[in-house]
C-alpha cells in the first residue's frame, strides 16, 4: 500500500510515478459508488444505489429530508436483459415493481413492506419496467431462452394476479415501452439484426381501439434505416417525442401539426449517450412546449431548461454530466457528475434554479490535490479526435527539474461508448502518484454526433489505435509528457485496443488489459444476441473479411509484442472467457515477454467487488513502477 508522506511546507522532489499518497487504492475503490434510475411520483423520489463494498444495488427513498434504504439484505435491483440491463424498477399504484438480480424476476414492494414475487418465469429476464395505470399492470422487455434461441418481446403483468400478456413481438429487440398519461397511446423502439441500437432503429406507436385492445401499430420514424431513435416520451398533452439522429445528432423530435418534425431551436449536439442500457432518460417534455435537456458539447455535459420561445436557462452549471432526469411540480431531479466530486442526486428548484444535493456529491480530495480534466481536440490521420487530459497533481511532490511525467492512456469500453469529464477515482489514483492521464474519446465514441460515432464501422483495431498514437505525439509536442514513458490500458474493448497498440506499434512502454478481447472471432462465437452482429460491424464479415480479422487479432500477432503486459480476468466472465486471456498470456510467456496474470474466480465481465478493484489498481501501479525503473 502507498505510504502517507510527512507534511512539509515545500513539495518534495521525487521521480514521477513514484509519489506517495494517502489517497490509496482502497479509497479509490470505495469511491466507485454510483446511482441509477431516478423515479418520482406519488410515492416520492426513489433511486438505485450501487455499493462496491457489498456489490449490491439497493433502492433508496427520499423522505423528510433524508434517504432511507428499502431493500432487504437478500435482494439487489439489477436487470440483465441484453446483459447490460437497465430499467430495473418503476413506481406503481401498489408500490415499487423491481427486477431482482439473483433470479431476474419482477417483485412488488410497498414502501413499508417486504418484496412479493410478481412473476414466475425461470426461463426469462425482464427490464425497462413501465407502469400501465389503466390496466394496473407492469410493462417490460422480456428476454426468454427458448429451445436454444433467445427471444425478445414486450409483455405486461397484472398487479392483481401476475397474469402475463404479450403486447408486441416479432422483432429481434425492443426498448423504451412508454404510455401516454391517459393510457390511450403506447410507443416503443424496436430493431432487428444486424443493427445495433445506435445504428438503425424504428419508433412505433399503437393506439387504443376503444374495446380494451390496440389498433395495428404504425411506424413513426426509422423506416428508411440509417436513423437511430431512442427514449420515446409522451408530453402532458399526449404528443409523442423521441430522440433521433436523422440530422446528425441525437436531438428531440415530436408530433407537430400532424407531422413528425425536429423540435425547433435545439442545439446541434448529442442529447443522449449510446443506449447500451435500457431505461435512460436524458430529456423531458414540459408543459407549454418547454423541455428539460441534457446534452454533450465537446464531450462536456450541460443541462438546460428550454422555454417555448427557444431561449434556454442553464442549470446546475458546476456539474459536467447529467442522467436520469425526472421532475415534479417543485423540482427537477437528476443524477450528476462533476470533475471534483463523486456522483450525486440533485434537486434543482424549478423557479430559482437553486441546487440541493440529496445524496452523494462528496469531495474525495481537497482542491489542491485534485487533477481536473482539460478538454483536448487533436489531429489524427487528417481528422479530429478528442480527449481529456489530467496533469500529475499531488501537493506533497513535484518532479525533478526538466523532467516530464509518464503518460497513462485510458481507453473506454464499448467500444461505442465514451469517457466523461467527471471525477474518476482511478484517474485520481494515478495523478496522485505522478502520472499524467489522458482519457481518450477516439473516433467512434458517442457524444460527438452520428458521423463521429460511425467512424468506427469496419475500422476497429485501426482507427482508435491511430488516435492513441496521435494523442501521445500531441501531448509530447506540447511538452506535457515524456513520450518514451507512455503506457496504455483498457477494459474489455479497451483491452483489445491496448493489445493492438502494443502488437502493431512501438510507442508504449507497457500496458494493462482488464478482461480484454485478444481474439475477436472467439468472442463472436460465444457472445450474446445483443452483440451477435457487432463484430461484423466493427471489423467485417468473418468469412468475406477473414484476412482482416487475422490482421487485427492480437493473439495471432503475439510474436510482435515486446512491451510488458499485465492482465486481469474474471473467472466467471461469459463475454471474454478466461481461456481467451490465458491463451494470450501463454503466447507471450513462451516468447519471454514480461507478463503478469491475475484471475479473480468470482468476478464476471466488469469487476464489482471493492477488494478486487483496489488490488488491481495497486498491482497495476507496481507493474508500471518496475518498468519505469
Amino acid at each position: 500500500m502507498s505510504v502517507p508522506r510527512k507534511s512539509s511546507a515545500k513539495p518534495e522532489v521525487r521521480s514521477f510515478g513514484f509519489w506517495d499518497s494517502e489517497y490509496g487504492a482502497a479509497q479509490a475503490a470505495a469511491a466507485s459508488r454510483d446511482f441509477a434510475e431516478l423515479r418520482v411520483g406519488a410515492l416520492g423520489l426513489l433511486w438505485i444505489e450501487f455499493c462496491p463494498q457489498t456489490s449490491r444495488c439497493t433502492l433508496w427513498h427520499w423522505r423528510a429530508g433524508r434517504a432511507q434504504c428499502l431493500t432487504p439484505a437478500d435482494f439487489s435491483l439489477r436487470s440483465r436483459v441484453y446483459e447490460y440491463g437497465g430499467g430495473a424498477f418503476c413506481l406503481t399504484d401498489q408500490g415499487i415493481a423491481f427486477v431482482n438480480e439473483a433470479d431476474q424476476q419482477i417483485y412488488l414492494q410497498a414502501l413499508d413492506g417486504q418484496p412479493q414475487r410478481l412473476t414466475d418465469r425461470v426461463d426469462s429476464r425482464f427490464g425497462d419496467l413501465c407502469f400501465a395505470a389503466r390496466q394496473q399492470a407492469v410493462l417490460a422487455v422480456e428476454e426468454r431462452q427458448a429451445e436454444g434461441r433467445v427471444e425478445h418481446r414486450l409483455v405486461s403483468f397484472s398487479l392483481d394476479d401476475g397474469s402475463r400478456r404479450v403486447m408486441v413481438e416479432g422483432a429481434d429487440f425492443y426498448a423504451g415501452p412508454t404510455l401516454s398519461e391517459d393510457g390511450e397511446r403506447l410507443a416503443w423502439i424496436e430493431w432487428n439484426r444486424p443493427e445495433q441500437p445506435w445504428t438503425a432503429t424504428r419508433l412505433f406507436l399503437a393506439e387504443r381501439d376503444g374495446q380494451g385492445g390496440w389498433l395495428p401499430a404504425q411506424v413513426v420514424a426509422g423506416n428508411a434505416g440509417a436513423e437511430s431513435l431512442q427514449q420515446p416520451r409522451f408530453g402532458v398533452d399526449g404528443r409523442l417525442f423521441c430522440l433521433s439522429d436523422r440530422h446528425g445528432w441525437w436531438q428531440p423530435w415530436a408530433e407537430q401539426q400532424g407531422q413528425w418534425l425536429p423540435v425547433g431551436c435545439v442545439a446541434a449536439a448529442d442529447h443522449a449517450a449510446a443506449p447500451w442500457q435500457l431505461g435512460a432518460c436524458s430529456y423531458l417534455p414540459l408543459v407549454d412546449d418547454g423541455m428539460l435537456l441534457s446534452r454533450f458539447v465537446q464531450g462536456w455535459g450541460e443541462l438546460v431548461e428550454r422555454c417555448a420561445d427557444g431561449t434556454e436557462r442553464p442549470l446546475a452549471e458546476a456539474f459536467s454530466r447529467f442522467r436520469a432526469l425526472v421532475a415534479d411540480a417543485e423540482n427537477f431531479y437528476c443524477i450528476t457528475a462533476a470533475p471534483e466530486r463523486l456522483p450525486a442526486i440533485l434537486a434543482i428548484d424549478r423557479f430559482d434554479g437553486s441546487v440541493q444535493v440529496l445524496a452523494g456529491g462528496e469531495q474525495a480530495l481537497p482542491d489542491a490535490q485534485l487533477a481536473r480534466p482539460q478538454p483536448l481536440s487533436f489531429a489524427s490521420a487528417g481528422e479530429q479526435a478528442h480527449a481529456f487530459f489530467y496533469k500529475p497533481t499531488n501537493a506533497g511532490y513535484r518532479g525533478p527539474e526538466g523532467d516530464k511525467p509518464p503518460l497513462l492512456i485510458f481507453l473506454h469500453g464499448g467500444p461505442t461508448s465514451a469517457c466523461y469529464p467527471a471525477f474518476d477515482p482511478r484517474i485520481q489514483f494515478w495523478t496522485q502518484r505522478g502520472f499524467a492521464v489522458a482519457d481518450l474519446n477516439y473516433r467512434g465514441s458517442s457524444g460527438f454526433g452520428r458521423a463521429y460515432r460511425q467512424r468506427l464501422q469496419g475500422q476497429w483495431g485501426v482507427i482508435e489505435v491511430e488516435d492513441a498514437l496521435a494523442l501521445v505525439a500531441h501531448l509530447a509536442e506540447r511538452g506535457l509528457i515524456d513520450p518514451v514513458r507512455a503506457f496504455i490500458r483498457g477494459a474489455s474493448a479497451g483491452g483489445y485496443t491496448t493489445m493492438c497498440a502494443l502488437a502493431f506499434h512501438n510507442v508504449f512502454r507497457g500496458g494493462a488489459s482488464l478482461y480484454g478481447v485478444s481474439d475477436p472471432l472467439a468472442l463472436r462465437r460465444v457472445t450474446h444476441k445483443f452483440e451477435a452482429d457487432y463484430l461484423d460491424w466493427l471489423i467485417g464479415d468473418p468469412e468475406r473479411d477473414a484476412e482482416r480479422y487475422r490482421a487485427r487479432t492480437p493473439l495471432y500477432h503475439a510474436e510482435r509484442i515486446s512491451a510488458p503486459l499485465i492482465f486481469f480476468q474474471g473467472g466467471l466472465d461469459a463475454v471474454v472467457l478466461p481461456q481467451q486471456t490465458e491463451a494470450m498470456v501463454a503466447a507471450l510467456q513462451q516468447r519471454g515477454v514480461p507478463v503478469e496474470y491475475h484471475c479473480y474466480a468470482d468476478e464476471r465481465h466488469g469487476f464489482r467487488q471493492s477488494a478486487h478493484l483496489a488490488e488491481t489498481l495497486e498491482l497495476e501501479w507496481r507493474f508500471y513502477q518496475r518498468l519505469l525503473g
